[in-house]
């Protein structure tokens, strides 16, 4: 009677909602990949991206190809996450739209999406991709083709970072400041590598007091070398880094003894020396023998 009783109970109006939630509770789990499960939790994920995404910049970009320039390319330098629009312009005497444009990312084929575009007016055709940078995987060179001939190469890539293109030649015991900078961009921060022979240590300043490391600008790094050794010459690495990648430079030191600017000076003394040791030789021997009496 008392089981009858209260499964009455459950089934009652009031707790009717109930007994739905505990079976979809025990209801086994859908399978991954079930279009169910993707149509609900792809929505809230779609939300988040254009919300993170929306306040971007939109930088747009355009190449002009003819029968004459039919090969052009384009450096594109970007520092953070944005919408980015490449267009082609290709003009010709013949009929542009018989011809099939094409768009690669490095040599792999990008899917024709709703971020292509392809217009005509007249006998210029406009051929625009969109799209939204917001990791380094998606830089690189973007190519579009018209036939096999006409192409237009956009190089996208992060700020390049400059130092000192000449070696840096100093002396031991002295101290240094080697520098890199970029312009007109402001890195997430800086990092100092300098070479073991085989690959790039980090240069931690915390633990070697021989480097400080400090930069009057956020565009720019110093690294400071104190007592200078002999060993301490090599490679160096200034690295930067950026939301869309890394960028660095490298900058060779060279440190060396007091005696090898003195070596040419040396050789010169020793030279000297010699001339006048074999000049009073001869002057020695042309007097030796004006005294001596078997000559006369």
């Amino acid at each position: 009677m008392r089981s009858h009783t209260g499964l009455r109970a459950l089934v009652a109006p009031g707790c009717s909602l109930l007994l739905l939630y505990l079976l979809a509770a025990t209801r086994p789990d859908r399978a991954v990949g079930d279009p169910a499960d993707s149509a609900f939790t792809s929505l809230p994920v779609r939300e988040e991206m254009m919300a993170k995404y929306a306040n971007l910049s939109l930088e747009t970009y355009n190449i002009s190809l003819t029968e004459q320039t039919r090969v052009s390319e384009q450096n594109i330098t970007l520092e953070r996450p944005s919408h980015l629009e490449l267009e082609c312009t290709f003009t010709a005497t013949e009929d542009v739209m018989s011809m099939n444009v094409t768009w690669k990312k490095d040599d792999a084929l990008l899917e024709t999406t709703d971020g292509f575009n392809t217009t005509k007016m007249g006998d210029t055709l406009y051929s625009q991709y969109r799209f939204t940078v917001f990791n380094s995987k998606q830089m690189g060179k973007y190519s579009c083709f018209l036939g096999e001939e006409l192409r237009g190469t956009f190089n996208i890539r992060v700020p390049k970072v400059h130092g000192k293109n000449k070696p840096l030649i100093t002396y031991v015991g002295d101290s240094t400041v080697l520098k890199c900078e970029c312009q007109n961009c402001l890195p997430l921060n800086w990092t100092w590598y300098m070479s073991n022979g085989t690959a790039q240590v980090p240069i931690d300043v915390h633990v070697n007091d021989k480097f400080d490391i400090n930069g009057s600008y956020a565009n720019e790094t110093k690294l400071k070398v104190k007592h200078l050794l002999e060993e301490d010459g090599g490679s160096y690495w200034c690295r930067a880094a950026f939301p869309l990648g890394e960028s660095e430079e490298h900058i060779k030191l060279v440190v060396l003894s007091f005696m090898v600017p003195l070596k040419p000076f040396l050789a010169i003394i020793a030279e000297v020396i010699l001339l006048v040791a074999i000049i009073l030789l001869c002057e020695v021997y042309t007097q030796k023998k004006k005294n001596d009496p078997a000559d006369g």
